[in-house]
């Protein structure tokens, strides 16, 4: 009895050391003072997506890349007139602004309701989640309850996002520093069935010393170079999915299968033995993607989150509170 009473100690002050961790996250924080706050966000991103679909890609990495610096804050979304914020560092340069619109768009319809109640952070968090679920992929419970931050500098982007040609140890490693698994990592991998990317962070797959990618499939070489010949406008984009850009869907994980992956970051998940399982079931099994996917955006939500006394709520989403 003394045993169990032992153990139920132990389990009880590990439920309060996570819970520290993941701060006050909860599904239905905004209940009593903002209680529509998904349905005003959803459907300002549905309004958004009917414009344009570089909506879902946009909005989708946008989030991406705001958790992994300084955790699930909106500090990606400050815009510095010294161009000195995180969006302006060099690896978020290529963030495209319909990402920004969504949930600029999104926080304005909220405060007309719910005026100064609803993060900014969270309004992301909800609208990616939106874009997924309009574009075909798996819906999953938001948990909400962070505050904005106050601090957002390019320098601190710098080593704390992948890069286009990291190898499955590097992909590891910094997945890991983010509290996500190898699976959450190539789970989140598969967001790429609805992006895009501009020639030149794929380039050097295509014109290296030796020729193309020996990984690549040939005729996908070919295309991608007829695409994005040398010296091509840096404007110019392509369909990371050639087959169903616009559809969240497993075709991403058949893709790598083909030698068709366009970052070497993406293939290099099929290349690499440690993590081929994983890529041929979630090409074989498109529910079990969408279930790893929705697992990690769950936690992918929890990074850095700021709550309670911490950080704020801001009124624009581009600007800190004076």
């Amino acid at each position: 009895m003394e045993m169990v009473k032992l153990l139920l100690v132990l389990v009880m002050a590990l439920e309060l050391m996570v819970g520290s961790v993941e701060g006050h996250l909860r599904p239905n924080f905004y209940q009593s003072n903002c209680p529509n706050v998904e349905s005003i966000v959803k459907e300002a991103v549905r309004k958004k997506l009917n414009q344009t679909v570089v909506t879902i890609p946009a909005t989708l990495r946008l989030f991406f890349h705001d958790c992994f610096v300084e955790g699930c804050d909106a500090s990606v979304m400050i815009a510095s007139p010294r161009d000195d914020a995180e969006k302006d560092a060099h690896d978020n340069i290529s963030l495209a602004g319909d990402g920004f619109d969504t949930v600029i768009k999104a926080k304005q319809a909220v405060e007309v309701q719910c005026p100064g109640v609803v993060s900014c952070a969270d309004i992301l968090a909800i609208a990616a989640r939106d874009v997924v679920v309009l574009s075909g992929g798996p819906s999953f419970t938001v948990e909400l309850g962070r505050r904005d931050g106050v601090i957002s500098q390019a320098g601190r982007v710098t080593d704390n996002l992948p890069g286009p040609d990291f190898d499955l140890d590097q992909l590891t490693s910094i997945f890991a520093k983010n509290n996500l698994t190898v699976r959450d990592m190539i789970a989140l991998s598969g967001a790429h069935t609805v992006g895009f990317s501009h020639c030149d962070r794929f380039a050097n797959r295509l014109y290296g010393p030796a020729g193309a990618d020996p990984t690549l499939d040939p005729e996908y070489a070919s295309a991608l170079m007829k695409a994005c010949p040398r010296d091509v406008d840096p404007t110019i984009a392509v369909n990371i999915d050639l087959y169903t850009p616009i559809t969240f869907d497993n075709v991403f994980y058949k893709n790598l299968m083909r030698g068709m992956g366009l970052f070497s970051s993406d293939e290099v998940l099929f290349t690499d033995e440690r993590s081929r399982p994983v890529v041929r079931r979630f090409a074989k099994d498109q529910s079990s993607f969408f279930k790893a996917f929705a697992a990690a955006m769950v936690r992918l939500g929890r990074l850095g989150a700021k709550t309670g006394e911490q950080g704020e709520i801001r009124r624009d989403c581009t600007a800190f509170n004076n």
